[in-house]
């Protein structure tokens, strides 16, 4: 089992399960996470929870690429919003991305 904290908006996609994908860094964390897994989903700003089953996991060098490979409504953005990969620099350096990769985590709402 794994434990993830979400922003609140992020969290109300996964819980209305339009977002199924996670996206993070590949880093030592989310290295040890396989299908099958359950990861716990805390809300920041009210610390609800929600279970998830992991589904799939996929690993690319890149949130671009990451982006390039999934619909933009399953990673979380709106229909009418435009999908950028530099929107995810709010989050993580250049340089921890390059370092460490990036991770897709399918996920399914138990």
């Amino acid at each position: 089992m794994h434990k993830m904290k979400l922003y609140h908006d992020s969290f109300v996609k996964i819980k209305e399960q339009t977002k199924t994908i996670e996206m993070r860094l590949s880093d030592e964390k989310r290295s040890s996470i396989s299908v099958g897994d359950t990861i716990i989903f805390s809300d920041t700003s009210n610390n609800e929870k929600i279970e998830c089953l992991v589904s799939n996991i996929y690993r690319y060098p890149s949130f671009e690429e990451l982006y390039r490979q999934h619909d933009k409504v399953s990673i979380g953005y709106n229909k009418d919003e435009i999908a950028n990969p530099k929107d995810m620099l709010a989050y993580y350096s250049k340089e921890m991305i390059e370092q460490y990769g990036v991770v897709a985590i399918e996920i399914q709402v138990r």
